[in-house]
């Protein structure tokens, strides 16, 4: 089929789906949004999260399975495969129009969109999870389906009913008034559905609205297949952004974006988690999945990268979901202030001595809002400590700077693995009379310092670890070692003194796991409690 007899074949299903779509689905809000730091765009979010399966793919999945059932009267059987989206609306639509569905899905795929595919498709579903990706359960999928009699299977994104049906975002954007001036809209990218839908309805209005399409890093099999002119299967995917975790972007879908979008950019993991912040502190204080939150990832990268172009110009994004697990999202909250370029994580060589760690925050960390600091002693003579600490660009730039010219080295692992793991390593065998701490403290700025400074000259800190956690009391697990066990009864003394901390040794147990044996310590050091509140 040539692109144009594709397109007339699109319009004709595109205004079909307009009408039929919403048997099932619910037109979604279109509105305007304010995100601190924003302020200098006219913001729109099309709000697909509030959709009767919390995803727009509903729309597309019904209008699939509704023309199939239209052309056999007699189909019994559909079989899909997805990532969970997908899943749920041909979940609900197989219940709605009186079929079975056999869903395939990854192993992978978070319990929230599980239970939802039970919940909206009943005694009409049965889940098959199988492989670790969608394209695993994909393949499964085609080999039950040719094994089965007259099962029709439902493509999540690469068959024009299923675009047609994605499409129906577009139309409710274009005959909003509001929607009608947006300069761009940013939509996210997987297998292509959704782009291809909303990209090729806006052409087919003759709007001025520009479509960009946003890929996560790891699963930009659209902008390579666009690139080659043929579809590309990418040798891994990043499961991250699980909606749009596809290895094999649609060769229909390439076809109508390499037509129609604008461009394409892909973000990274902890842009979207950035963006799901956003989302979150937003004035509308919604929760989107990762690739929910992709496509403002993506208007953000661009408005950060090129404001000239964007800034004044009325953008909309689509939050294509909300369908997250409680325990990813907290995840992606604490990864949010390095996507969004306002945190860093720096480990930076220091001399091994009596006070070094505490002379590094007071000289150049004072200013700073330290967020995260992660250190275990491993050398005896020079000490990495991890310090994360959120500021403006310039002024991180600035204090980089700074250490660099007074003759430090720095590095910027602001992405490593360990540091979000906070796999905080120490070497046992060079302490000297250690001890662990559980210490709590106002969680205001120079509160631990001040407790650090009142005992650096009695004791060395051999391990540190600490995250900042939004609470009024902070909690940090400190390590110290003494010259003699004199010294321990004397730090022991100094702190029942102080009025800003609670201090307490934790159990043989804990100390295990971080030192590799317990201590020998005084008596006096492994009584319960040093309240010095």
């Amino acid at each position: 089929m040539s692109n144009s007899a594709l397109l007339n074949d699109l319009e004709h299903h595109i205004m079909r789906a307009s009408s039929s779509v919403y048997e099932v689905a619910t037109e979604t809000p279109f509105q305007p949004l304010s995100i601190p730091g924003m302020e200098k765009v006219d913001l729109w979010v099309k709000r697909e999260d509030l959709q009767r399966i919390n995803a727009y793919k509903l729309r597309g999945a019904y209008y699939a399975l509704k023309s199939a059932v239209e052309q056999n009267k007699d189909l019994q059987r559909v079989v899909t495969a997805s990532a969970g989206n997908h899943a749920q609306g041909v979940a609900l639509s197989a219940r709605a129009l009186g079929v079975q569905a056999d869903i395939f899905m990854p192993v992978t795929t978070p319990q929230v969109k599980q239970n939802a595919v039970r919940l909206h498709g009943q005694d009409n579903v049965e889940i098959h999870l199988i492989g670790d990706n969608f394209d695993a359960a994909s393949n499964a999928a085609m080999d039950f389906l040719n094994a089965s009699h007259g099962a029709h299977y439902i493509h999540p994104f690469d068959d024009v009913h299923t675009i047609a049906g994605q499409a129906t975002i577009g139309h409710e954007i274009v005959k909003s008034p509001d929607g009608a001036k947006l300069d761009y809209l940013f939509v996210p990218v997987g297998g292509g559905g959704l782009a291809a839908g909303v990209a090729a309805y806006m052409h087919l209005m003759g709007t001025k609205t520009k479509v960009i399409g946003v890929e996560g890093v790891g699963q930009a099999s659209m902008a390579a297949a666009i690139e080659a002119g043929q579809s590309v299967s990418l040798d891994t995917v990043d499961g991250f952004c699980d909606g749009s975790a596809v290895k094999t972007a649609g060769e229909l879908t390439r076809r109508i974006c390499a037509n129609f979008l604008h461009t394409l950019t892909v973000v990274t993991n902890d842009e979207v988690c950035a963006a799901m912040e956003s989302c979150f502190t937003s004035t509308s204080r919604f929760i989107a999945e990762p690739s929910g939150a992709m496509a403002l990832a993506g208007l953000q990268k661009m408005l950060r990268e090129d404001p000239d172009e964007f800034s004044g110009k009325r953008l909309g994004f689509v939050c294509s979901g909300a369908n997250v697990d409680s325990s990813k999202f907290r995840d992606a909250l604490t990864r949010a202030a390095v996507g969004a370029h306002k945190r860093r994580y720096l480990e930076i060589a220091v001399p091994e001595g009596q006070g070094s760690l505490l002379d590094l925050l007071e000289t150049y960390f004072k200013e700073v809002n330290v967020q995260d600091f992660q250190y275990g002693k491993k050398y005896t003579d020079v000490g990495f400590p991890i310090i994360g600490f959120e500021a403006s660009e310039p002024v991180m730039d600035e204090l980089v700077s700074r250490l660099k010219q007074d003759g430090f080295t720095a590095n910027d692992i602001s992405n490593a693995v360990d540091v979000r793991d906070r796999a905080v390593g120490c070497e046992a065998s060079l302490l000297q009379n250690p001890v662990l701490m559980s210490v709590d403290f106002p969680e205001r700025k120079g509160a631990l310092r001040e407790f650090m400074g009142s005992v650096s000259d009695v004791a060395n800190l051999c391990y540190f670890n600490y995250q900042y956690s939004g609470d009024n009391t902070g909690h940090a697990l400190l390590g110290f070692e003494f010259e003699t066990l004199e010294k321990q009864d004397e730090f022991l003394t100094r702190a029942v003194t102080m009025n800003v901390v609670t201090c307490k040794p934790v159990d043989e147990d804990v100390q295990k796991r971080v030192f590799g044996h317990a201590p020998q310590q005084r008596t006096a050091i492994t009584n319960p409690v040093c309240n010095l509140r």
